[in-house]
């Protein structure tokens, strides 16, 4: 199982500075890749500027939106050409996982209706694969920048039917949100099996998601990060927080649990954006 490791352009406290140092240290540490999280009503960074930037600074590390909200983005076209220019920037090293999310907050704020999101969605993921494919959209011809091969691969996240059907459809595998092992295990039984009746040939890319602390305010650092983030959610915040790795022997048991559940590749997010935290994952996850 891979490891890749989330930047701090969630936390409201990280500023752009802290992200480059943070992209610059992931690249030669060796962690696989470098994860975003996606919002709009809250204080953090804003995802496809963020990949772009982390982009320009790295030379080795791939770089996953984990995961890019699509439906309130407009138009598949210009998605599909922003991602497509974050990807020839990195050299074909962009993953997309994608989702309808479910905050309905950034849809009001974006003026999207909510509850169209699964219909934009699908219409983007169409256009998105017509576009990376090269398909004329007016005098000019195609969309460009021309991405590497058939675009830069799409992770599916979500769950039940719809999300079966779009990874079989449009997708490279399919990436879990937060939760530990269990929930993992539990989601990937059915994209599995969608994929074996889709006729895919290989097998799905499966990645999952968690959160990290580290170091003697490891607990703090979790709860006062994570109870914010989520206090849309109610309970669940705290749930959240408690879920969260804080000491080196949790990340270990999980790390192996992960892997024994098929997991792919594990990114861990970060609650705090001191580097420092960058570097006891490391430690403990890569030594």
């Amino acid at each position: 199982m891979e490891i890749g490791i989330g930047l701090p352009s969630t936390l409201a406290s990280a500023t752009g500075a802290d992200i480059l140092t943070w992209a610059r240290e992931a690249d030669t540490a060796g962690f696989s890749t470098l994860g975003t999280i996606d919002r709009v009503v809250y204080g953090n960074h804003e995802t496809i500027p963020t990949l772009a930037a982390a982009a320009a600074v790295t030379s080795r590390i791939r770089l996953t939106s984990a995961i890019l909200i699509a439906p309130f983005r407009g138009n598949g076209t210009l998605l599909a050409k922003e991602l497509a220019t974050i990807d020839s920037f990195a050299d074909g090293r962009l993953t997309v996982g994608i989702a309808v999310g479910g905050r309905d907050d950034d849809y009001t704020a974006t003026g999207t209706d909510f509850h169209r999101r699964g219909a934009i969605f699908d219409d983007q993921l169409a256009e998105m694969r017509a576009v990376w494919s090269g398909a004329s959209r007016g005098t000019a011809g195609a969309v460009g920048p021309v991405p590497a091969g058939d675009g830069p691969p799409l992770l599916i996240g979500g769950g039940g039917e719809h999300t079966n059907r779009r990874v079989v459809e449009y997708g490279a595998g399919w990436i879990s949100g937060g939760g530990g092992p269990d929930a993992f295990a539990k989601g990937a039984a059915p994209i599995r099996q969608a994929w074996s009746d889709g006729g895919r040939s290989g097998a799905p890319r499966l990645v999952a998601l968690g959160y990290y602390a580290l170091g003697p305010d490891a607990t703090a650092l979790a709860e006062g990060y994570l109870t914010d983030y989520y206090a849309f959610a109610g309970p669940y915040a705290k749930m959240a927080a408690e879920a969260a790795l804080t000491s080196e022997d949790v990340v270990r048991e999980q790390l192996a649990a992960f892997a024994d559940a098929g997991c792919d590749e594990l990114i861990l997010f970060p609650c705090s954006p001191e580097v420092d935290q960058l570097r006891r994952l490391a430690g403990v996850a890569l030594g």
